[in-house]
């Protein structure tokens, strides 16, 4: 830990190498931006030349808050580079994008800008320090001095002398001053204020709640519907029929047969409805041997083929492997009932703290999020999980899928 004048002598020094570099860094900056909008029709330069600029501007920013919280010791958290949640061709370049969506670059750029701005002043207030120091050796070279920086003209040495001790003291004051405002701009821009951080993640996670409410309602709503327009009224079927059965057991046994017949096929009838419900609900082969063996097991159900690729090479929480598998079953279910799909792609496989997962059908697509709908509740479920859920689905197809859910959600 540096004291407070030790971390202000380190300012100042600091403080004049910016303003020298400042018109220089502002010149090479509009150049490049220049550059970038000039060669945007190119062949796509400008594109590539905006995108690079954001990566430098996101080091820029990086080398602000090292060179200031080693400065003045303050606790400033570690920005991490942006990372594309996309699995397609395009992640490259969605990850370069996306340093010019990051708040902190542009802090970080906004305050190495207005420290240049302190730096120039502060190369002013040096030269007069410098100016005033010089001054003082007036009585040494006769009666009088020429005042020739600031257009004085000649002037008896006693007076250039007790000029020369104002500059000092101005110029000593200046330069301080701006250090001391460096210091507090520092702290106010790249320290995250604690208060707004607690209330911004309360709001977060009451976002949070809410969806997995509504993907809860979702899908009991869903349960109910599925019990009473399927289920429920075939099953109240199979009882009417076994006492009608049951009435003519003695007088038309043959008859009786019959009915006893038909309960049976809609028994059977009954209990495949039961089961494509139950398979709304977590399986256990889920829990027991995780996402890719349940995975695994719902394709082996499916009557579309499939071509699946995961990589887990581990277990994970069970919040993040049952909203994984519900986003591809849903995705699977989407697919066979309303696109008309005749094959369907699945990757799946963990990087940097999530797992992801790209969905492809070769479907009809114009699939489209309803409010109450299945996509509704699925993105409900991967949103309140801390995921992300994006679909494409233009009409004549394909429906792609892209979906992130946080390894320990």
């Amino acid at each position: 830990m540096k004291s407070k004048a030790l971390q202000i002598v380190a300012a100042i020094p600091q403080l004049v190498l910016y303003g020298i570099l400042a018109l220089p860094m502002f010149g090479l900056f509009v150049a490049t931006v220049a550059t970038g909008m000039g060669l945007m029709f190119v062949f796509l330069i400008g594109i590539v030349v905006f995108a690079l600029l954001g990566v430098v501007m996101y080091l820029l920013a990086r080398f602000e808050e090292a060179r200031a919280g080693w400065t003045f010791d303050l606790d400033i958290p570690r920005h991490e580079f942006r990372q594309s949640p996309r699995t397609d061709g395009w992640k490259f370049f969605h990850t370069l994008a996306l340093q010019w969506a990051d708040s902190r670059t542009w802090i970080g750029i906004l305050h190495g800008a207005v420290v240049s701005l302190l730096g120039l002043i502060a190369v002013f207030a040096l030269h007069w320090l410098a100016t005033g120091i010089a001054w003082l050796f007036a009585p040494l070279q006769g009666p009088t001095y020429v005042l020739g920086d600031f257009w004085l003209g000649e002037q008896p040495s006693w007076l250039a002398l007790l000029l020369g001790l104002a500059l000092i003291v101005i110029g000593a004051i200046v330069i301080v001053s701006l250090a001391f405002a460096h210091r507090a701009l520092s702290k106010q821009l790249l320290v995250p204020n604690r208060e707004a951080e607690l209330q911004s993640e309360a709001r977060v996670q009451s976002q949070h709640r809410q969806q997995a409410i509504s993907a809860a309602d979702i899908e009991r709503a869903r349960i109910e519907r599925d019990l009473h327009d399927g289920v429920q009224p075939r099953l109240v079927a199979v009882g009417m029929t076994l006492g009608m059965a049951k009435r003519k057991l003695k007088t038309d046994p043959e008859r009786a047969s019959e009915l006893i017949d038909e309960a049976h096929e809609s028994t059977m009838v009954a209990v495949t409805e039961l089961r494509q419900l139950v398979r709304g609900f977590q399986p256990a082969v889920l829990q027991d041997r995780g996402l890719d063996a349940a995975l695994s097991a719902l394709i082996g159900r499916s009557a579309i083929p499939v071509d699946i690729q995961v990589n887990l090479p581990n277990r994970y929480s069970d919040r993040a492997e049952a909203t994984m598998y519900f986003a591809v079953a849903e995705a699977m279910t989407n697919a066979a009932k309303h696109a008309g799909a005749t094959h369907i792609l699945v990757r799946i496989h963990e990087e940097n703290g999530y797992l992801f997962a790209h969905i492809e059908d070769n479907g009809r697509g114009g699939a489209n999020r309803s409010p109450g709908g299945g996509i509704d509740g699925v993105m409900n479920r991967v949103t309140a999980a801390g995921g992300t859920y994006n679909f494409s689905s233009p009409e004549g197809g394909p429906t792609v899928i892209e979906v992130t859910v946080p390894c320990a959600s």
